[in-house]
This record gives structure tokens, C-alpha cells and sequence, in this order.
């Protein structure tokens, strides 16, 4: 396959094993890093008994900040066949998870459709991305998803570029959340859960309040039906603790000057992370289990 599956539409050839020349570096085959039950989403995801949490490797973005940097970066995991993707899934739902979070998944978007034909779980199926997604890649699982978890890192396009290597982020990204809240307009909650709709993320980073303000209106004006997440767990990894800017993590002053903003608005669909969770605690263990 010469793949255009992401916005680098790279046309890298990628086989069932091999990856050649390609961004992503990752083969037509799942490759994945962990599936566990996972409690640290927003709490309408991760609810009481956990998300069940699917992480693959590879990144269609640079992000020097990452802090899943062996997994996305350097491609820690085991391939599996799509059959035991499908098994993977099922496994998860008998272990009681409210949901199957498919975490940075643009890259496999043929394997994640062809795997649900073989098992659709009777849970929630969480599309959770950078938003670094081409919109005909999403069109693809329309019917397949029923909550898009997915960030929106930069509105600038020269941090975009300086800090993920995609100079092109937010217009693509705006793209890519307009699409997925077309397909999911509605948010559906039961028992404290989400069934349906959409969630966009931003991570706060140093320097970054007004970029997160813009942001937040730019979620509250587009998509207004839609959660917002604000989240305060940077810290300074890899690339990272050697830029200026970025080898920090966030202040409390900049941390509550975004909150109060956020808070000045009729705008109640909101989470907002404590700033206590910049911990690498928070990352998980890679350790295949």
C-alpha cells in the first residue's frame, strides 16, 4: 500500500510488516505498546472500573514534549494480527471496561476498521488522536466511533511547527474536530459515562496561556456541544529540556489565569486537571502486558 493516510500523506510503502520510508514508521499492521485498563482519562472516560486502553506505536506528529516518546517516537511494541486486535478488544470488555480507548490510531485507521468488522465490543469506542487527522480518514469510521477524545495543541502555526513539526497543525486540526463533531454532534452521558460525542483537549504549556485562551474560544464557538479539557500535566521530556521556552513546567499563575478565563464563560461542558498532575506517575508503564 502506498499510504496517504495522514496529513503528511507521505505515500510511504507499507506492507502487513515493513514500513518503507514512511513518517510514521510503523507497517500496515497494528503495533501495540499496552492494552490495560486505564483510569487517568476525564472522568466521563475513564468512570470508576477504567478505560480499555489500546496504545500504538507511532506518531504522524514530532512533538518534542511527548511524553509517550518510546512508544510514539521510537516505536516500542509488538505487531499483532488483526484477528488479536479483535481479541484485544474483547478481552478488555469481559474485564469491564466502560470503553475501548484506541490511543493515537490515525496511522491504523484501515486495521482498527477491518478489527471491528471481526468484534464489535457492545462499549463505547473512543477515537483518541493529536487531532493531526486527515478528515477523509475520519469519514472512513464514520458508524465505527462513537467519542472522539482529541487534542487541539496549537492554534499558532509557528509553535505547531516548532514543537511538533507540522507547521500546517491547526488548520488541519480544525478540520479534523469539525468532522468528527459533525459525526457525533450530540454529547450522550449515562451513569456518569460518555456515549456519544466529542471531547477537545488542550495541554497548557509554558508560555502558552494565550494560545490556550484561544483555544478555549475557539471549542466554545465551533463546537459548541462539545466538552473541553483543559489539561496541566506537562512536564519538560526529551527534545523538550533543551528548548528555553519549554524545559519548565507549567506555573501556578499561568495555570489560574487560564482556569479564570475559562470560568468567565457560560460555557459548563468543561474539565479542568489539577495542576498536581505534572507527575511522571501519570505515565504509563510500556511494558506490553
Amino acid at each position: 500500500m502506498i499510504c496517504s493516510l495522514c496529513p503528511r500523506r507521505c505515500k510511504a510503502e507499507r506492507t502487513e510488516t515493513r514500513n518503507i520510508n514512511g513518517f510514521c514508521k510503523m507497517p500496515l499492521l497494528p503495533r501495540v505498546a499496552r492494552a490495560d485498563l486505564h483510569f487517568w482519562e476525564e472522568p466521563v472516560i475513564s468512570g470508576e472500573k477504567g478505560s480499555g486502553t489500546v496504545f500504538f506505536s507511532g506518531c504522524s506528529l514530532d512533538c518534542a514534549f511527548c511524553q509517550n516518546y518510546e512508544v510514539s517516537h521510537k516505536g516500542k511494541g509488538k505487531t499483532v494480527s488483526l484477528e488479536r486486535l479483535a481479541e484485544i478488544f474483547r478481552e478488555l470488555e469481559k474485564r469491564g471496561a466502560h470503553n475501548i480507548n484506541l490511543v493515537t490510531p490515525s496511522h491504523y485507521t484501515l486495521a482498527i476498521k477491518k478489527a471491528l468488522d471481526i468484534y464489535r465490543p457492545q462499549i463505547p469506542i473512543v477515537y483518541n488522536s493529536g487531532g493531526y487527522d486527515s478528515v477523509e480518514a475520519l469519514k472512513m469510521l464514520e458508524g465505527y466511533i462513537d467519542v472522539y477524545l482529541m487534542d487541539l495543541k496549537y492554534l499558532s502555526g509557528d509553535r505547531a511547527a516548532l514543537y511538533s513539526g507540522a507547521e500546517d497543525y491547526p488548520q488541519i486540526a480544525a478540520a479534523a474536530i469539525a468532522e468528527a463533531y459533525r459525526q457525533c454532534p450530540q454529547s450522550v452521558i449515562k451513569n456518569g459515562l460518555m456515549q456519544k460525542g466529542v471531547i477537545v483537549r488542550h495541554l497548557l504549556l509554558p508560555q502558552g496561556t494565550r494560545e490556550a485562551m484561544n483555544v478555549f474560544d475557539w471549542v466554545r464557538q465551533n463546537t459548541p456541544r462539545a466538552y473541553f479539557s483543559i489539561m496541566s500535566q506537562y512536564i519538560p521530556l526529551g527534545r523538550a529540556q533543551d528548548m528555553p521556552i519549554i524545559n519548565r513546567k507549567t506555573t501556578h499563575r499561568e495555570y489560574e489565569k487560564v482556569v479564570d478565563y475559562i470560568c468567565g464563560f457560560d460555557f459548563e461542558n468543561v474539565f479542568v486537571q489539577e495542576l498536581e498532575s505534572a507527575k511522571t506517575d501519570f505515565i504509563p508503564n510500556f511494558n506490553l502486558p
